[in-house]
C-alpha cells in the first residue's frame, strides 16, 4: 500500500528545500513527502495525486505566493483532498493579512517561518496534525439526499439537524428534474420533506429520533446507571464530557439537538483562546465532541430530559420520550435559546424566512438578496459578518443607539468595515407578513413605520433558560435560571434538603450532587471561554461530593 503523502507548497527554492528537509527526516519512513515551488505545480501534482488514489495527510502551503496565495492554494486543494490536514506557513510580517484571509477556508493550523529549533517548533505542530489525521473517518461515502419544498418549515428542520451533527447531505428541490425522479420513485402520496439514504432506504417527514437513529447518531443509553450525567451539550457540557471522561468518570452526555448548543450555530468565533484565526461554532463543536468520545464519553443525541429526581444516593434523569438513567452527581448545562420576536406574523415564517440563531444552512440561499438581522450581541454581530459574503446588502437592527455596549470591539470594526451592511439604531421589527414565506417586513425607527419587502431574518436578542422541566427540584430566579453557591444563600431561600454542614461551592445547586455550569447559571458569564471552563469546573466538584459519600 503506498505510502500517504504530505505535501508542501512554498514558492522560495531555499524554504521549500528547507521544509521538505526536515518533513523527510522526521516523518520520511511513514510519509511520501512531495514538494512544489509555483502554486501551479502544487495544484497540479494535487490533481495528479487525485487521480492516482493517493491519500494526502497534510498540506503545507507558504502564504505569500504569486498568482495564488496559500489560502487559495489550500482553498483549491481542499475540494479535493477534503480530509488533508491544512496548515499557512507565514512570516511575522504576513500575520495579520493571513489571519484575516483564512475565514475563506477551515484552517488547522499557522506556521510561523522561520521555526528554528523544527523540535520545538515544528515537529510539534505536525505531529498534532497528522495524529488528528489519523483519528478523522476519511471513508468517503455517498451522500444522503435531502428533497423537500424551499419554503418548508420541516424541510428546513431537516437540513438544519443533518448539518449540525456533521452529517453530509445533499440538498434539492421536489421541483428539481432529480428531485423530482426521486419523489417519483417513493410513491404516491410521498410526504416531504423526503430523505433518501446512501442504501436507498427513504424517509418520509422524519421526525428528529427517526432521522437520528437513521444517520447513525447513538439515541440508547449503553447501560442505566453512570458516575455522571451531563444534560446539554453547549460548550459547558461539553467541556463536563471531556474532563469528566478524562478523569475516568463513567460519563453520559444527553443532548435533545446538536452538539454545540447556541455557541454551535455561529458562523466565526475569533476571540476564543488558541484559535486566532478564528473557529466556526460548528467546528468547536465537533472537535469537542470528538475530543470526549476519545476520553470514553458516552453521547446521547436527540433525547430530551423531562425530569430530574434524586432517590437517596442516585439522581435519575428521564426522558420525554420514555425511560431513564441515573448517577451518582448529574451537571446541568442545558444554555439558553433565543427569544422569540414579539411581534404580528411572525411566529408563522417560522424556518420559512425567519430564523432563531445564525442558521448556517441558509447562507447561500440569500447570495444577492438583503438579509435583516435583529441583535446587538457577538452572536448578531459574527451572522452579519458571515451573511455579507452571501447577501447584497445586510440591515442590523439593533433597538438600542448603538453597538458599544453589547458588542466586541473587534466585531463593530469588521462591521465598519465591510461596505454592504449597514446598521439601523433605534430600530425594531413590528410585523411581518406574506403568502408561503416571508415577502415583508414592518419596521419602526424612532417611533416612524415604513414597511420593507424581505424574505430573509435571522434572530438573536435575549435569552431563555431551558428549565422549567426541573418544576420545584431545583432553585431558579424569577426569570428561570439556575441558583448555585452564593447566589443561593442571597436569593434567602433555604430549600428543605440543603446541606446544612457548609454554604454551596461555586456550582453547586441546592440538590446535592446537582451542579450547573454555562449559561443556563445565574449570573453566569455568557461567553464560551467561561462555560467550558464552569464545565471543567463542575467535574472537580463531582469528584469532591463522591469523596464525601
Amino acid at each position: 500500500m503506498e505510502k500517504p503523502v504530505i505535501v508542501t507548497v512554498d514558492d522560495d527554492p531555499g524554504v521549500s528545500r528547507a521544509v521538505a528537509r526536515d518533513l523527510r527526516r522526521r516523518y520520511g519512513q511513514q510519509y511520501r513527502i512531495v514538494r512544489a515551488e509555483t502554486a501551479a505545480d502544487g495544484i497540479g501534482a494535487v490533481k495528479e495525486m487525485r487521480l492516482r488514489g493517493d491519500d494526502v495527510a497534510a498540506i503545507l502551503a507558504d502564504y505569500r505566493m504569486p498568482q495564488m496565495n496559500g489560502v487559495q492554494f489550500l482553498e483549491a486543494a481542499m475540494d479535493l483532498y477534503p480530509y488533508a490536514r491544512r496548515v499557512l506557513l507565514t512570516a511575522y510580517a504576513d500575520t495579520d493579512a493571513a489571519i484575516q484571509a483564512i475565514n475563506v477556508v477551515d484552517l488547522d493550523h499557522y506556521l510561523l517561518k522561520p521555526w528554528d529549533p523544527p523540535e520545538e517548533k515544528f515537529y510539534p505542530v505536525i505531529d498534532n496534525q497528522l495524529d488528528a489525521w489519523m483519528r478523522t473517518d476519511r471513508v468517503e461515502r455517498t451522500e444522503l439526499r435531502v428533497v423537500g419544498d424551499r419554503w418548508s418549515a420541516q424541510s428546513y428542520r431537516v437540513r438544519d439537524f443533518l448539518s449540525r451533527n456533521h452529517v453530509p447531505y445533499q440538498w434539492m428541490l421536489a421541483e428539481d428534474p432529480e428531485g423530482a425522479q426521486l419523489v417519483k420513485a417513493a410513491g404516491e402520496g410521498c410526504h416531504l420533506p423526503l430523505v433518501v439514504m446512501p442504501d436507498g432506504v427513504t424517509l418520509e417527514s422524519p421526525d428528529q429520533a427517526t432521522l437520528a437513529t437513521a444517520v447513525g447518531l447513538s439515541t440508547t443509553p449503553a447501560t442505566d446507571f453512570y458516575d455522571l450525567i451531563v444534560v446539554g451539550g453547549g460548550p459547558a457540557g461539553l467541556g463536563a464530557a471531556v474532563y469528566g471522561a478524562s478523569e475516568g468518570l463513567k460519563t453520559v452526555l444527553v443532548e435533545a439537538y446538536s452538539s454545540g448548543g447556541q455557541a454551535g450555530q455561529s458562523s466565526r468565533i475569533e476571540n476564543y483562546l488558541g484559535f486566532p484565526d478564528g473557529v466556526s461554532g460548528q467546528q468547536l463543536a465537533d472537535r469537542a465532541r470528538r475530543q470526549a468520545l476519545k476520553f470514553g464519553a458516552e453521547l446521547l443525541t436527540a433525547r430530551k430530559v423531562v425530569s430530574l429526581e434524586p432517590r437517596g444516593q442516585a439522581r435519575v434523569v428521564g426522558f420525554k420520550d420514555g425511560g431513564e438513567i441515573a448517577a451518582h452527581a448529574v451537571i446541568l448545562a442545558t444554555g439558553v435559546t433565543y427569544r422569540r420576536l414579539q411581534a404580528p406574523g411572525l411566529d408563522d415564517f417560522v424556518g420559512r424566512g425567519v430564523f432563531y440563531g445564525a442558521a448556517m444552512t441558509e447562507a447561500p440561499s440569500c447570495q444577492d438578496s438583503e438579509v435583516y438581522i435583529v441583535g446587538a450581541a457577538n452572536s448578531a454581530g459574527q451572522a452579519a459578518v458571515h451573511l455579507s459574503q452571501y447577501a447584497s446588502k445586510v440591515h442590523l437592527l439593533v433597538r438600542g443607539e448603538g453597538l458599544e455596549k453589547s458588542m466586541s470591539h473587534y466585531l463593530i470594526e469588521q462591521l465598519t468595515a465591510l461596505p454592504n451592511v449597514e446598521v439601523h439604531a433605534q430600530t425594531q421589527v413590528v410585523a411581518g407578513s406574506g403568502d408561503d414565506h416571508l415577502q415583508e417586513l414592518t419596521l419602526a425607527t424612532k417611533g416612524e413605520e415604513r414597511t420593507v419587502p424581505a424574505q430573509w431574518l435571522f434572530v438573536f436578542i435575549g435569552a431563555e433558560p431551558y428549565t422549567s422541566w426541573l418544576d420545584d427540584t431545583v432553585e431558579r430566579d424569577a426569570r428561570g435560571f439556575i441558583l448555585t453557591g452564593p447566589d443561593l444563600v442571597q436569593s434567602g431561600q433555604r430549600p428543605r434538603n440543603w446541606p446544612l454542614r457548609r454554604e454551596p461551592y461555586y456550582l453547586e445547586t441546592n440538590v446535592p450532587g446537582v451542579l450547573a455550569a454555562g449559561d443556563v447559571r445565574a449570573e453566569s458569564i455568557k461567553r464560551v471561554a467561561s462555560a467550558v471552563g464552569e464545565g471543567a469546573m463542575a467535574v472537580s466538584l463531582v469528584h469532591r461530593y463522591l469523596e464525601k459519600q
